[in-house]
């Protein structure tokens, strides 16, 4: 199995700069850019293929295959909320837990050698679930900005006794490898919907499930508190385990689609994340990932909010005036997990979806 740090990591004692602006009524602080001294599978792993873009390269007109399917894609008349997150540095931690960043934000109260060692376990149990179940090593180099985008390749064929190992899929990229690759990932989708249990032996489920309480531990509960989160977004409570609302959380993430896919696994997500709900803006940016969320779900009674870390989603939600609620792992920052709830949440989108219809 290949590594996924070939190279160093960028420099994470370097000073950045952050800008506080004033939008839509909310101040939001926008933090220096990250370096990019990684390999390619670190960049796959963790993201940094997409720089933030332009104002012209924003705009770019939607790609044919994303406008397919979000006309078949029909919005409810109930009122729904579209909660957009990014994963990595938001809704799970692990960057930050192998460059030693988030134990050195808390000035020595937590072992930096121990953050780093959780942090490859988790690399290592990322890339085996990838490359043993997930055809990585095959389609690695093929990066697609969602599970559904070769639905146009896919004839629908019955892949319970289909040989992937005999179908001769490589380059070419043309027509005949697209409907190979669209038959990986339904196939792929499926495991995701029958959960981890379906797809490892017991002996795995358990390190994996020790390696994430481990790690919510370490972190003093971001993983329970953040998936926690996302089920109160759904509705769902431990009395009302199923969703009982109509709004949908969606993830955009600057990492490769398919490690993206293998971390809601491993890190509980996929009971509130949908695999279809999962974006990789790894090459077309997250301006364009949200242009297709929006278009997917919009109506009279749509509201989008949109969480994350970084600068580019920052400015992509400001683009699509959204409102948008920054998460850093400092110990003293505002929204953080354990902190951020849903009434926090709701205030941000009350006042800025408020100030929208009195502007118009």
């Amino acid at each position: 199995m290949a590594s996924v740090a070939s190279q160093p990591a960028a420099d994470v004692s370097e000073p950045t700069t952050d800008v506080s602006v004033v939008t839509c009524g909310l101040e939001w602080t926008i933090g220096g850019m990250e370096g990019s001294g990684q390999s390619t599978r670190d960049r796959h792993l963790f993201g940094g293929g997409f720089g933030t873009p332009d104002q012209s390269e924003m705009d770019e007109a939607v790609p044919a295959l994303a406008t397919g399917q979000a006309s078949t894609d029909a919005v409810t008349k109930q009122p729904v909320n579209v909660y957009i997150w990014d994963m990595d540095e938001t809704l799970i931690l692990l960057k930050s837990l192998l460059d030693g960043s988030y134990a050195g934000a808390f000035d020595g109260l937590k072992d930096r050698e121990k953050s780093t060692e959780i942090g490859k376990r988790w690399e290592n149990l990322i890339l085996e679930l990838c490359d043993e179940h997930f055809f990585y090593e095959e389609i690695e180099n093929y990066n697609e900005p969602y599970l559904n985008a070769l639905n146009e390749y896919d004839d629908g064929r019955d892949l319970t006794s289909y040989d992937f190992e005999a179908d001769c899929f490589s380059s070419p990229y043309d027509d005949a490898n697209k409907k190979k690759l669209a038959y990986r990932h339904r196939a792929i989708g499926e495991k995701y919907a029958k959960g981890l249990e379906k797809i490892l032996d017991q002996h795995m489920v358990k390190v994996c499930n020790d390696q994430y309480s481990l790690t919510d531990k370490y972190t003093d509960g971001w993983l329970s508190s953040a998936h926690k989160l996302l089920e109160e977004a759904l509705g769902k409570s431990a009395s009302a385990p199923t969703a009982n609302s109509s709004s949908i959380n969606c993830i955009v993430t600057s990492g490769s689609l398919i490690p993206s896919l293998a971390k809601c696994l491993l890190y509980h997500l996929d009971d509130v994340v949908s695999s279809e709900n999962v974006y990789s803006s790894w090459e077309v940016g997250k301006l364009q990932c949200f242009k297709w969320i929006e278009e997917r779900f919009d109506g009279p009674n749509v509201r989008f909010c949109a969480i994350g870390d970084g600068h580019e989603e920052c400015t992509a939600a400001h683009v699509m005036k959204w409102p948008f609620i920054k998460i850093e792992f400092r110990p003293e920052a505002h929204h953080r997990f354990p902190g951020l709830d849903m009434p926090t949440v709701q205030t941000y989108m009350d006042v800025i979806y408020e100030s929208s219809s009195k502007d118009g």
